[in-house]
């Protein structure tokens, strides 16, 4: 009993103690940060509240919005019943599907062939690849090559041109460097060649990185709209975020499939249930990577 309580006294005063001025430091660190996050929720609560609001009350209502204004379920079920937006949905998960996989496979290729040590001449590659980072042929030669290629106005357009990120590129590159050369060399013993060594023992041992590279590219295909509107002139073939651009920046309702009586009934409301549609799947990705996401993205920081 006596050790038991010599140990509680020793754990008592090895407590901090925490002056005044940490105390008020602390206050106003929570304070501060508390008025940052509801400065960041309360636009997304806004448009949530708005979706659900009914058009008339929305627009005459002035003032922080908190709750729906008259509850209603009308915005949705205009775009819910809407087939341009249905469409656009499935051309945007192709986009994103088979955009990711095509990044993906071209930059893991990319930053194994860039990761080996005994690469000739891989210091001038390496400059000639980051060097496409800052400087581009602009838009102008970029339709033009489009064109000629014949991917004007195809789905393709918007995924070959993008295939490989390099700055994705380079944080895959820095984790297979990353990796110890001996786990190679063993599987070069056992008569492993290139692609053994990258799908079986370099993959797995980056699923972290690789996980933070769908969510980059997946995010980016996903909210893609410039390639869009110039390589497309089918509205049939718009993503997603391109209608979306057209209801809420140009306030056109026609190419979404919303007559003239019913965009007047629901004009407001529908930009704000739009873009809940539009936003909700690819949060939905988030709880499933977050936990390869801090340690994928430090990759970079840590070796260059």
């Amino acid at each position: 009993m006596a050790k038991k309580k010599d140990l509680d006294m020793m754990d008592s005063s090895a407590k901090v103690k925490i002056s005044r001025g940490e105390r008020i430091f602390n206050v106003f660190n929570i304070i501060i940060l508390s008025l940052f996050m509801i400065a960041c929720i309360y636009p997304f609560w806004y448009v949530i509240c708005a979706s659900f609001s009914k058009n008339t009350l929305l627009m005459g209502y002035r003032g922080a919005l908190l709750v729906p204004q008259g509850f209603s379920l009308a915005a949705y079920a205009r775009v819910f019943g809407t087939a341009a937006i249905w469409k656009g949905y499935a051309n945007t998960i192709f986009i994103v599907v088979v955009g990711t996989a095509l990044n993906i496979f071209m930059t893991l290729l990319a930053a194994y062939f860039l990761s080996r040590k005994n690469l000739p001449g891989k210091t001038f590659i390496t400059v000639m690849i980051m060097f496409t980072m800052y400087f581009s042929g602009g838009m102008i030669p970029g339709y033009l090559n489009i064109q000629q290629l014949g991917l004007y106005n195809s789905t393709w357009a918007l995924i070959l041109p993008c295939a490989l990120n390099t700055f994705n590129l380079i944080i895959m590159r820095t984790a297979m460097s990353g990796i110890d050369a001996s786990l190679e060399e063993s599987a070069m013993l056992d008569g492993a060649g290139h692609m053994t060594i990258l799908w079986k023992i370099l993959v797995p041992l980056t699923k972290a990185t690789i996980a933070v590279l769908v969510l980059y590219y997946g995010v980016a295909h996903w909210n893609s709209w410039f390639s869009a509107m110039i390589y497309l002139k089918d509205a049939n073939k718009y993503p997603l975020q391109m209608i979306l651009r057209k209801i809420l920046i140009l306030s056109d309702l026609t190419d979404a499939g919303i007559g003239n009586d019913d965009a007047e009934m629901v004009a407001e409301t529908i930009k704000y249930a739009t873009i809940i549609v539009s936003t909700v799947p690819i949060l939905a990705l988030y709880p499933f990577l977050q936990k390869y996401f801090t340690k994928g993205v430090m990759v970079g920081a840590v070796k260059g």
